[in-house]
Order: structure tokens, then sequence, then C-alpha cells
């Protein structure tokens, strides 16, 4: 029998006293590839078990990228097929071609920056562009890459401080000879990121592609690749400026779609097709070699690059409800916050209990916005009686700005401005294409 110290330091802490004896009179540690009968034959990689999980049933990671489950009792033969450490492989180098458009990928993590680790068995977020670029042989055909590494995040872990960092790289390429850049980025707030860099970086002279994928790319399901190939033709052959956010147009491979940063929300949790340009269809389409455009302006409303990397993070994003607490809108305020961004109901409405809380936030010179929990439609505060009573009590109707857009441009506008009628012309501004209707 293992004792304690041997089951942590082997990886098999998690599991039960069968599978235990299991894996020990067999020699195999997590991390092993591994074969197992139990009826059919699984082979595939040991996985760890944690604290609460079912600690008599062995999981293994299969060649496809998805895990199976199987009870010790089932299990009539094991067998160690190799260790881990053969099974750890050096990253291909990443063929280049001289003369192509030259294209800088960038990495700050997320699902389509991740691999398996193999000593685990789990994916880890930490593949390098090098590793990425080389894994993905078809880029090289279309541009010649260049690769750096800003940071390696889960996307729910990436804060304002994040989109500053990536900010500042790009705007140290602005004057570079790159045809375009791509930013490898997770994608549950790809959009927060795509839409700051929108407004920090107005202007800036070469198309910036954010690219993620839903599947990592050690399932064959995976979106990696095709995400990834379609944001270099995009970049490279369509010399589009603005911010884009690249994605499966839907389940299938025939079609990415390229979204504008400041009008695209994630829909689905899991579907490779799961980003939508609210208010229209995505600003193109990448089909093969195809590239079709349906933008009609330009990304961005001015003409000069006119970089403005800075923010102010006391500003919140209230999705009211009934029954919403106005005592919360209270804490924002004495805790200082400049900016309060509502999601309102309807047209714009939030309920007459946070009315005194609004009079004080707006003596405060708290600047507040209104946009809409609707999917699609405008802002109309005009049409209904408590609509006009939060005109009063100096709430802005933001048109149709998307809530989180929002949220992050009254971020960025209060980190530049403090004078409120400076900061509401601001807001009403289009600077990013962030308005919809430019389709």
């Amino acid at each position: 029998m293992m004792t304690e110290h041997q089951a942590a330091s082997s990886g098999l802490a998690g599991y039960g006293d069968k599978a235990l004896n299991l894996l020990q009179s067999s020699g195999i540690a997590v991390g092993d590839h591994i074969r197992m009968e139990a009826g059919p034959t699984y082979e595939g990689i040991l996985m760890p078990r944690y604290e609460g999980g079912m600690g008599d049933r062995i999981v293994i990671k299969l060649g496809s990228g998805y895990n199976v489950s199987i009870g010790a009792d089932e299990i009539t033969h094991m067998t160690k097929m190799q260790g881990a450490e053969v099974l750890v492989k050096s990253p291909p180098i990443a063929r280049r071609v001289a003369g192509l458009p030259r294209v800088l990928l960038l990495s700050t993590g997320g699902t389509i920056s991740s691999s398996i680790d193999y000593r685990t068995g789990a994916v880890r977020p930490a593949m390098t562009p090098e590793e990425l670029n080389a894994g993905v042989p078809e880029l090289s055909d279309i541009a010649e890459i260049e690769t750096r590494v800003i940071f390696s995040e889960y996307s729910e872990n990436i804060r304002p401080l994040h989109w500053m960092k990536v900010a500042r790289v790009l705007d140290g390429m602005a004057g570079s000879r790159y045809d375009g850049i791509i930013i490898a980025h997770g994608t549950d707030t790809i959009q927060y990121t795509a839409s700051y860099l929108s407004f920090a970086l107005a202007g800036f002279p070469i198309p910036i592609a954010l690219v993620g994928s839903q599947r990592s790319s050690d399932r064959p399901s995976s979106d990696a690749a095709t995400n990834l190939i379609a944001a270099c033709r995009f970049v490279t052959r369509s010399r589009k400026e603005g911010v884009y956010v690249v994605m499966h147009h839907n389940e299938s491979d025939d079609e990415i779609a390229c979204h504008m940063a400041t009008r695209v929300r994630k829909s689905h949790t899991s579907k490779r097709g799961a980003f939508k340009t609210i208010g229209g269809d995505p600003a193109f389409l990448v089909s093969g070699e195809h590239i079709h455009n349906n933008m009609q302006k330009s990304f961005f409303s001015g003409s000069a690059y006119e970089p403005g990397i800075v923010l102010e993070e006391k500003v919140g994003l209230i999705k009211y409800h009934p029954g919403y607490d106005y005592k919360l809108l209270d804490h924002m305020i004495d805790s200082g916050y400049k900016g309060v961004i509502f999601e309102g109901t309807g047209l714009g409405h939030i309920g007459d209990a946070m009315y005194e809380s609004v009079d004080r936030a707006y003596k405060k010179g708290i600047f507040m916005g209104m946009t809409s929990q609707c999917i699609d439609g405008r802002v109309r505060m005009t049409v209904y009686e408590s609509g006009r009573d939060l005109l009063n009590l100096g709430i802005i109707p933001l048109e149709n700005i998307l809530p989180e857009t929002a949220l992050v441009k009254a971020m960025w506008v209060l980190g530049r401005h403090s004078n409120y009628n400076t900061i509401r012309r601001i807001m009403l501004d289009e600077i990013a294409s962030e308005f919809g209707g430019l389709q």
C-alpha cells in the first residue's frame, strides 16, 4: 500500500483505495500513457483526481481530448505504455518564407493557447506563440509570423490593467512594418479587451484581430487552427484598419466571422459559433481564400492615430432587476466610483426605489449612462414618464451601445477627463463603431 506521501508525489492522492491499489500494482503514475481492459479497451493519459471526486473510478484523457471514467472493479487488466517524459515533445520549429506579409502574433493565454500537459493530463494555458504558429503549418504559406508572449492568463483572470499592458505593446508597433497584428485571447472576456483597444488605440494604422477558440487544439473538434488561419488571412489581405474579434461564424468550418470589437457579444457557452455581431452582420466573413466585406464605413470615426492608454477602474455596471437593492448603488457612491453604467429594462428604465440614490450620484458629479438589457434596439427614455424622470435625474441615454462596451468606454473616458460635460460629450461621440448602424 502506498503511503500518503508516495500517493501525493505520484499525483495519485485523489484516488480511493481500490483504484490506488490497482494503479500501484501496475506501477502507474499520473501522466503515464496507459491501456485499460474493461470490456472495451481504452488508451490514454492517466488524469489526477481531486478531493470530492469519486475516488474509485480511474480517469484517462483519450486521444480525442475527452476524458473517460472507469470504475476500478470493471478493469480486468491495466498496462503502462510509456512514461510521461517520453510523451513530452519539444515544439516543432516553424517554417518561415521570406517575402510574405509580416504578422505579429501575440499571446495572452486562453483555450487557443492551450494544450495537454502530459504530466497531469490536464489542459494548460501555457502554449507559446511559437508552438501555436508551428502547430498550424498553413500559417507559413500566408505570412511571415513573429511571436511574443505578453502574459498567459485565462480570460476570466484578465483585469483592466492587463488591457493597458496589451495596448502599450501595440502602441509600440504602430510605426512598424507589420501588415497586421493577431492577439490570441481567451473567449470569456475577449470583447472587453477588444473594446478597450478600440478606444485606447483609436486610429491604429494596421488591423488588429483578437482570436480565440472554444475548444483546445488537442480536440479533433477544435476551432483553434481554423480561427487562427482566417485571422491571418484577414489581417494580411483586407488591410482594413480597426479592431476585430475573429471566431467561427457557425458550427461549420466553412465560414469564419470577423466581428467589430465594440459590437460583438459571446452568446453561447460552448458552441464554436458562439460570437454574434449585435444589430447587424459580421464586418467580414472569411470563406477559404475569399473575404467578404459587409462594412460600409471605416471602423474608426477619426483619421489620425490618437492613442490614449489610460483608464479609471472605479466604474460600475449595474444590471437592474425587480427588487434591486438601491444600497448597492449607495455603496458605489460612498466608495468613490466615478461612473455607473445601468443595464436597464426595455427602453431604458430602473425602478423608482433607486431614484433617491441616483439623485445623490448626480449631485456628486458621477457620470451615469443608460443601456438596455434587450439584445437589440436603442434606448428611448422619452417615451414613458419613468424614463423622463431618469433623464431629469441626470442619466444619459447611450443609444444602442452594448452594456459591456459602454462600461469599457466609460473607464477609458473617465481615465482621460474629469469635466462632466466633456465626459458626456465623448460618451455620445462615436469613436470606434460602438454605436450600431455602420453596416
